[in-house]
């Protein structure tokens, strides 16, 4: 907008400096030009009282030389009574142009060689007509010209240049809050809250700026009640986690009895880690840095080790597939955990008992495949179940459980894909994504295309039929 505003600044000075200098400079050619001739007309004249009285080339000769001329005038009488025609000083018009003016009786200018001529008619005494003609050299019809030409021309200039300075000034005036705006606009984006915008510039720009500034306020008290409900409501399941942890201390020994003080002592872990990143506003999933992350193959035994108890009292059957080996992924423990419990804790909701369920991990060159499959009746609209809260329509279900999935992968540049398993019933596939490298929802560039074709190749083999135990 800034340099629109120069260029528009530009565009209509130097318009009306051609409007106007151009023709102000052809007046001053013709001043100049009516001055030079003005003075001829005054040296033709000095000499017309002479011309009245006497015809004598002498006399004549010495009021020539006394108006100054020079060689510049002439004086044309004709013979009259004389024998011949009588001619003082250099002449330079042509023959057919003095006699015109002599037969017309009016003065007359034509253009010779170096300048011009001024013909001018006196009336004799004997009633003839004589010539006087006056030189006017091209320098003093021009005389000046260029001078003053020159001075417009830098006055054109200099209006231009400060057309061109003040609209600038303006531009900058005007863009300059809307820069800022963009800048608080992307820094309110990339999360930070404290970002303002000076109310300040054209009247438009203020208003924007007052309201940027009162949609920031607002973000940051939604985010602030979000966060104080957040844990308002983790610190109320306190109460419920204190009488399981003491119904768990009276089961006894055994290993369903260690299994549920575990799940309440993890439980109870959880809710802590969301009071304290509900209270200090920090992001529950700390970037991945270099070292950063768990064994995606430890935490599927462990949490297979979980859930078997329970598949067990529900006869049913599963497996494990690619976990006896490290497979390093940038997920926190906690994060790849709470996403295995959401699918493993839907086989179990929304399956029969006795549905058998497998978990298999692939480690490709670049990313990791974690698939849950079951022999359940599966998902008729897996569009609709991985919308955030939509759930399945059942008691218990917050349709919160495949959104941390997915937000899981994708905070990885990965994603999660819901199909048909091999056992017939559904198969989650969450694409875990080694490099960290994100891309848009729904986009994937060529090498992402190969990328999943090579590992999706190699992934396949997961899907073949294979014996449950």
């Amino acid at each position: 907008m800034r340099w629109a505003l120069v260029k528009v600044s530009l565009a209509v000075t130097a318009m009306v400096v051609v409007a106007f200098a151009v023709p102000l400079g052809l007046v001053v050619r013709e001043m100049a030009r009516d001055r030079a001739f003005a003075g001829a007309e005054r040296e033709a004249a000095a000499v017309a009282p002479a011309l009245s009285i006497t015809t004598d080339r002498d006399q004549l000769e010495r009021v020539v030389a006394s108006t100054g001329s020079g060689t510049g005038m002439a004086v044309h009488i004709p013979a009259g009574d004389r024998s011949e025609a009588l001619e003082i000083g250099k002449r330079r018009a042509a023959p057919e142009d003095i006699a015109a003016v002599r037969e017309l009786g009016r003065a007359s200018t034509s253009t010779v060689s170096g300048g011009s001529t001024l013909l001018q008619p006196v009336a004799l005494s004997s009633g003839e007509i004589a010539v006087v003609e006056v030189f006017v050299p091209e320098s003093e019809v021009t005389n000046g010209v260029g001078t003053a030409w020159a001075v417009l021309a830098g006055v054109g200039v200099a209006l231009i240049l400060g057309s061109v300075a003040v609209a600038d000034r303006l531009g900058v005036r005007m863009v300059r809050p809307a820069q800022r705006l963009v800048e608080g606009a992307r820094e309110l984006g990339e999360g930070k809250l404290g970002a303002r915008v000076r109310e300040e510039g054209p009247t438009e720009l203020r208003l924007a700026a007052v309201a940027f500034n009162s949609m920031a306020d607002q973000v940051v008290q939604l985010l602030a009640n979000e966060r104080e409900l957040a844990a308002d409501l983790s610190h109320r399941l306190r109460t419920p986690l204190t009488v399981l942890r003491l119904n768990a201390a009276s089961l006894g020994e055994g290993p369903a009895a260690e299994q549920t003080r575990a799940a309440v002592e993890q439980l109870e872990r959880e809710v802590d880690t969301i009071i304290r990143t509900a209270r200090e506003a920090k992001p529950q999933t700390a970037a991945a840095g270099p070292g950063a992350g768990c064994d995606a193959a430890e935490v599927v035994r462990e949490r297979m080790a979980f859930w078997s108890a329970l598949a067990e009292d529900e006869g049913r059957k599963w497996r494990v597939a690619g976990a006896d080996r490290p497979v390093r992924i940038p997920v926190a423990r906690t994060d790849l955990a709470a996403a295995l419990d959401a699918l493993l804790g839907n086989v179990f909701r929304h399956t029969a008992e006795g549905t058998a369920f497998a978990v298999d991990v692939h480690n490709g060159e670049d990313a990791v495949i974690v698939l849950v499959s079951d022999a359940g009746p599966g998902i008729p609209d897996p569009e609709a179940a991985m919308a955030r809260g939509r759930g399945s329509g059942s008691d218990g279900s917050t349709g919160l459980g495949l959104d941390i999935v997915r937000r899981l992968a994708e905070g990885t540049g990965g994603d999660v894909r819901i199909g048909s398993s091999v056992l017939g019933g559904t198969e989650v596939r969450v694409w875990i994504q080694l490099d960290g490298r994100e891309r848009a929802p729904g986009r994937r560039g060529h090498r992402g295309t190969v990328r999943r074709r090579r590992t999706g190749r190699l992934a396949a083999s997961f899907n073949r039929p294979r014996s449950l135990p």
